[in-house]
């Protein structure tokens, strides 16, 4: 099983970030991924439009023309004493209609992919210029164990939320960390911004580690 210990000091700016390996070595990130400026605004807002798109819009109100019944006028126009009215199925009658309630909608916002990208990158060099970054060779699982893929956590010295980046092809892996509370499974495509900033470390392969090739894909 791969073992690795984590980054304790973050990479400089004109350097290329680093994370620990294996050997206890250092392994160059790729710097266009992890050596950048975050940009914080654009951060935020690509993360508020994901929530947003998250939103199921589904609640629904009913207007005065979708209420069943008041098509009587509920008493004379005069000399009752009380204000006219014309239906009960007006807003201010109990089980009337709803005024100006919600309607079935799409919360989702456009975000620009280039947006998109530059708060996947940003993010990750947020968490590498922290030393939150560790990458080893390979899992190695000979068989897919829960106990096996919690210790090699605890040997990465890695804690709290953790996100496990994996090869599509490696199910043991995936199957190995996908019951464990605090870690989060993902596949290289699935990066995103929102997520790599709710966890507290990130643990790579050299094989999972993102690149502009398989950005492009």
């Amino acid at each position: 099983m791969a073992t690795a210990k984590p980054v304790k000091k973050a990479a400089k700016k004109a350097a290329a970030p680093k994370a620990a390996a294996k050997t206890g070595s250092t392994a160059t990130l790729p710097t266009e991924f992890f050596g950048i400026e975050p940009n914080v605004s654009v951060m935020h807002q690509v993360v508020t439009a994901q929530l947003a798109h998250r939103r199921a819009g589904t609640q629904s109100t009913k207007t005065r023309s979708e209420v069943s019944g008041g098509g009587k006028k509920p008493f004379g126009q005069k000399g009752t004493g009380n204000a006219r009215q014309g239906s009960t199925r007006a807003p201010h009658f109990s089980g009337g209609a709803v005024a100006l309630g919600p309607k079935p909608r799409k919360y989702g916002q456009r975000t620009p992919k280039k947006m998109v990208q530059l708060a996947l990158r940003s993010a990750l060099s947020d968490r590498a210029g922290e030393g939150k970054v560790v990458v080893v060779d390979k899992f190695g699982f000979d068989k897919p164990s829960t106990k096996d893929a919690k210790l090699l956590l605890s040997t990465l010295g890695v804690e709290g939320k953790v996100m496990v980046v994996v090869e599509r092809s490696d199910e043991l892996a995936t199957k190995s960390f996908r019951n464990l509370a605090n870690v989060q499974v993902v596949h290289t495509g699935e990066l995103n911004a929102y997520d790599v900033l709710c966890n507290d470390w990130l643990v790579f392969t050299q094989g999972s580690l993102p690149t502009t090739a398989k950005a492009a894909q």
